[in-house]
């Protein structure tokens, strides 16, 4: 389905398909798991590790000449299977820990995966950690849809629109809540509590809902659930 209209394909799979993670675990256990700890492993020099979920993954190195090394032979590896590497999210970076000596900013490259910014970043102890954030693009696309589905549902009783919306929040919550993201939550509650009372507002004569009555009527009976941190992590 793509901008309301379905078509169908011959090769592949649909994009947020069900069949898809069955499959990319199906061919890259084979492809890229077991390659990567019987062939690439033993002819490293330092140490290296490999994280993957369903079809996206990251391959660690300690030294910039095995990183060099492996992504060189990474899309003859894949291709060898009729696969391909994406050209645009596949990447080397320099993602080490910061010196010492800098105590201030952040740590060098930054990467995305699974909906996530991961970079470095000091505690308030000092001390240097990896953290992370809600990736910008999926930040814009959730916020555009919560705009969309407080637009088009406006007419729905107000007590199944609240329901509906704290069912959205709390799922939100439950992917996005951990250590570090508060923030990113704190946006996205505000922004749904921007568009609920924008499209609210439609429902009025005058087209529009005052802050003062919005908090004293609805934050009152209809609150939404507040961001929280669910996975200390």
């Amino acid at each position: 389905m793509a901008e309301g209209k379905w078509t169908s394909s011959d090769t592949g799979t649909p994009q947020g398909g069900v069949i898809s993670p069955m499959l990319s675990n199906v061919f890259l256990h084979y492809v890229l798991d077991e390659w990567f700890e019987q062939e690439v492993r033993p002819c490293m020099k330092g140490r290296c590790f490999l994280i993957r979920f369903a079809d996206d993954f990251i391959i660690g190195f300690e030294l910039e000449r095995d990183a060099r090394r492996g992504m060189e032979v990474l899309p003859k590896r894949f291709n060898r299977f009729g696969l391909s590497i994406h050209p645009t999210k596949t990447k080397l970076i320099e993602f080490g820990r910061p010196n010492r000596e800098q105590i201030s900013g952040k740590g060098k490259g930054t990467f995305d995966m699974l909906g996530f910014t991961h970079y470095w970043a000091r505690t308030k102890q000092g001390y240097w950690v990896i953290k992370r954030k809600t990736k910008r693009q999926k930040m814009r696309a959730v916020t555009r849809a919560i705009w969309t589905w407080c637009k088009w549902n406006r007419h729905q009783p107000i007590n199944e629109q609240w329901k509906t919306l704290c069912q959205k929040l709390r799922g939100h919550y439950q992917y996005f809540g951990i250590r570090g993201n508060y923030k990113a939550m704190e946006v996205y509650f505000e922004y749904t509590e921007k568009a609920w009372k924008q499209w609210l507002g439609r429902r009025h004569r005058n087209g529009q809902i005052a802050w003062e009555t919005f908090e004293t009527y609805h934050r009152v009976h209809f609150p939404l659930p507040k961001p929280r941190i669910v996975h200390d992590v």
